[in-house]
């Protein structure tokens, strides 16, 4: 089992690694070699490319498995030609972002400039010096090093590799434990495209009956879910209310853990515990509190025009990562659990009853 230190070592690994919708191969080799040095694992793949990790041998409760998913918003190169590569932007980024911004193309980080983007579309050129890039391949915004406050990660990409490190990091802890073999993970595809890769592993079984699902996500920050003050357990997102009774025992189980948390809504965006629940699946969500969401920085005072979009880092604090990872455990133990909220409830009804009952009945007349 890892310490936190080697965690932190995967976690700043796999916050810099390429990747975009539909082309997330260099964190599915992470993953698979990850996975290749420990016998005692098992790791699937479904038609559409989704990752399922499991512990061997045979289980004696129904599975809970941590979602996250592997890609990152991204421009994907379709064409080029004499310094010039056209481009398709995947995943949501304000408009504001792209007039005249520096990207870094392919792993050689060709230094390019973006002179035309069209919102509607989601298409535009680069303008670069040296090779032309194939198509498919990844660019990324070109940001400037900036220091990185104490206790705090930067990184290109923590939405939501920082999550499929939790994930990970979880299911290296719980190799072994006894009662926590029917813990797993699965990582999905294309999420910043519409949960694509989530949509597919409800629709075509992979997901095994009777699974509990913590979608992980990293979301946008605000003052009611401030960076440092633990991960979220997420009630909803902007779509939906999740699982009411999943969220009720994850927090149960954060509760008597004395794991420092959050229980908040997140409505600033949607995540896959949605697109589980659409169809019909048992989900949860649990996040990190993200700044500078998919890479946009000073969001609010851009969002509100007093300020130009500049790409920087995206941020999160290192014990809010350490508290998801203790949080993704206690929730796989303590789902099980009955919380006999109704039985709770009845006895409270039954000692205080008199409070209510006629006037008559308390002997105090009519």
């Amino acid at each position: 089992m890892a310490d936190r230190l080697t965690e932190e070592k995967w976690l700043r690994r796999l916050t810099f690694l390429p990747t975009a919708p539909g082309i997330e191969d260099a964190v599915i080799s992470w993953v698979g070699t990850w996975v290749a040095r420990r016998p005692d694992l098992t790791l699937a793949r479904d038609t559409g490319g989704n990752l399922l990790i499991a512990m061997k041998g045979r289980r004696a409760k129904r599975p809970v498995l941590a979602v996250a998913h592997m890609d990152h918003p991204a421009f994907v190169i379709t064409a080029s030609s004499q310094g010039e590569a056209l481009f398709e932007f995947r995943g949501g980024v304000r408009a504001e972002y792209f007039e005249g911004a520096r990207v870094e193309i392919g792993e050689r980080k060709v230094v390019g400039r973006v002179v035309s983007y069209a919102p509607e579309t989601g298409r535009g050129t680069i303008r670069h010096r040296g090779a032309d890039p194939p198509a498919g391949t990844i660019a990324r915004w070109a940001i400037a090093e900036q220091p990185e406050p104490p206790g705090r990660l930067l990184a290109p990409a923590c939405d939501d590799l920082a999550g499929v490190v939790a994930a990970l990091a979880a299911l290296d802890r719980a190799r072994g434990v006894t009662g926590l073999s029917h813990f797993g993970v699965l990582l999905t595809r294309a999420e910043e495209l519409g949960f694509v890769g989530a949509i597919h592993a409800a629709k075509t079984g992979v997901i095994a009956d009777g699974s509990r699902l913590l979608s992980i996500e990293a979301s946008r920050t605000s003052t009611d879910a401030p960076i440092g003050h633990g991960p979220v357990i997420r009630v909803g997102d902007a779509s939906s209310v999740f699982d009411h009774e999943l969220t009720n025992s994850v927090s149960a189980a954060a509760m008597r853990s004395g794991i420092r948390h959050q229980r908040k809504l997140m409505a600033g965006g949607s995540c896959e515990a949605t697109a589980f629940g659409a169809y019909g699946l048992r989900a949860t969500g649990l996040c990190l509190p993200l700044g500078n969401y998919h890479n946009q920085g000073r969001l609010d005072a851009v969002e509100a025009g007093r300020s130009r979009g500049r790409a920087m880092m995206e941020e999160i604090s290192l014990e809010d990562f350490h508290g998801l990872v203790d949080l993704l455990l206690v929730a796989a133990e303590g789902v099980d659990r009955p919380l006999d909220l109704r039985g709770r409830l009845d006895d409270f009804h039954s000692a205080r009853l008199h409070l209510i009952s006629p006037p008559e009945d308390r002997g105090l007349g009519t």
